[in-house]
């Protein structure tokens, strides 16, 4: 995983550093050899900033301890010999799928059907709409309530 992450190349060789190194020999290490390998001090270089990133790819993961201590987990694991596995003593559990001609699927137990709440609907001008309300409909409503108030016997 590691090596196939970066390239092939151990991040420890590629900074010239030992695994043991601590995190101020890393960090030397990356600023001398960023500062060699720079594009801008290699101009005619094609490969300069190839190499410039997988060293600034290095550093982002060796000079973080978590991911350093990750890295360095990964590296052990691909070190570490496969696991025999003796031949025969391997199970395999296998899932079996009817086939249309086969079983029949289960049956679905029926559900109840969805059913609404009340639901109000209020025809044209029952609210005001989206603008506002417009002269027409203040003006009725307030000869509405004038005539409402009239047979009640109000004066106004």
């Amino acid at each position: 995983m590691a090596e196939a992450d970066h390239g092939g190349a151990d991040l420890y060789q590629l900074l010239g550093v030992s695994r043991e190194a601590s995190r101020e020999e890393i960090a030397q290490a990356w600023r001398r050899q960023a500062r060699a390998e720079h594009p801008d001090a290699r101009p005619a270089d094609a490969a300069a900033p190839g190499r410039f990133r997988a060293l600034a790819e290095a550093w982002q993961v060796l000079g973080d301890p978590a991911r350093r201590a990750a890295y360095d987990r990964a590296l052990a694991r691909e070190r570490q010999p496969a696991a025999r596995v003796p031949a025969g003593r391997i199970r395999v559990p296998v899932r079996r799928v009817a086939g249309p001609a086969g079983m029949t699927p289960p049956a679905r137990v029926p559900e109840p059907p969805l059913r609404a709440g009340p639901v109000r609907v209020e025809g044209p001008g029952q609210a005001p709409r989206a603008g506002g309300w417009e002269k027409e409909d203040i003006r009725l409503a307030v000869l509405a309530l004038r005539y409402l108030a009239r047979d009640r016997g109000r004066p106004w």
